[in-house]
């Protein structure tokens, strides 16, 4: 019996030694594959959060590139293609532009201890500036591209980046869409300052000059961009205001025919001097005979 134990003892002895160098080969190799799984559980998942972040980055950069550009402008310069030196810009055949002014904020504005030096009338102007924008968030004026502010005075443009919807049926109409929601913007911000007047006991007025033709639209600087609209179409909007009439829209000849066509009331004014211009015969929109109210068709 014990000459079988030892037999046994010294059998696993050899068996042992033979295979140890086998042993130690598959161990070897079980920790290798373990170890490359491992590593690659961690390049994955490092390779996702990369990409997670790389996405979040780029959303952000959205975000801020569209608080502060046009949305179709802002994916220019988020594309691949886009280098640092180019140059953006775009010409447009028929955009509307508006230029919307308070005039009577100049004289509204004080600089005393009452109204801690003029803080408390620009708290009021900024109150109506962003109850302004906060129109253009409305899905009816989706198309309206707000291009900046200067002082008192409001200006926004369409046909920027416009595309022919369903409210108008003929070809017309559909052209010249962009037209009538500049139209109903400009309304729509006579009935918000109404609303600020009597929260804030004002009696402040705008006064709207509205022109469309060609112009050119751009982005200017490079640590703060801005995006602006040039020509002549700009130019005339904005002698439109400056020589127009408190609680009035003011818009050239050219306009108030396409206006007409849509179902908006129009007034001859009459020929006026507009600086750098010339003598030009414009008219008043009526603000109480608009398409929207009486088709209802518009704007959805």
């Amino acid at each position: 019996m014990v000459v079988m134990l030892v037999a046994m003892v010294i059998y696993n002895i050899i068996i042992l030694q033979t295979h140890a160098p086998l042993l130690d080969g598959y161990s070897t190799a079980l920790y290798s594959t373990q170890t490359l799984d491992r590593l690659d559980f961690l390049w994955r998942d490092k390779f996702k959060r990369e990409c997670e972040e790389i996405e979040t980055m780029e959303n952000l950069n959205r975000v801020l590139l569209e608080n502060v550009l046009p949305a179709h402008v802002a994916e220019h310069f988020l594309g691949r293609n886009w280098k640092n030196e180019d140059l953006y810009h775009q010409s447009y055949e028929s955009v509307c532009v508006m230029f919307a002014s308070i005039p009577d904020f100049k004289e509204f504005y004080t600089e005393s201890d009452v109204n801690k030096e003029g803080l408390e009338c620009l708290r009021l102007l900024n109150e109506i500036i962003a109850d302004f924008d906060e129109l253009l968030s409305k899905p009816k004026f989706s198309g309206v591209e707000k291009i900046k502010t200067i002082g008192s005075t409001y200006m926004a443009a369409t046909g920027l980046n416009a595309t022919p919807g369903p409210e108008y049926t003929q070809e017309h109409d559909r052209q010249y869409m962009h037209i009538g929601t500049m139209m109903e913007f400009a309304f729509a911000l006579v009935g918000k300052l109404d609303v600020i007047n009597k929260h804030s006991f004002n009696d402040f007025r705008l006064r709207v000059g509205i022109n469309h033709g060609p112009v050119i639209a751009g982005v200017i600087g490079a640590q703060k961009p801005q995006y602006d609209i040039w020509g002549n179409s700009v130019n005339v909007a904005s002698r439109m205001e400056s020589t127009g009439v408190l609680g009035k829209i003011q818009v050239t000849e050219e306009t108030s025919r396409i206006l007409l066509t849509l179902g908006y009331m129009c007034s001859c004014r009459g020929i006026i001097n507009v600086k750098g211009k010339g003598e030009l015969k414009t008219f008043f929109v009526h603000t109480e005979m608009t398409r929207s109210l009486s088709q209802g068709t518009v704007m959805p």
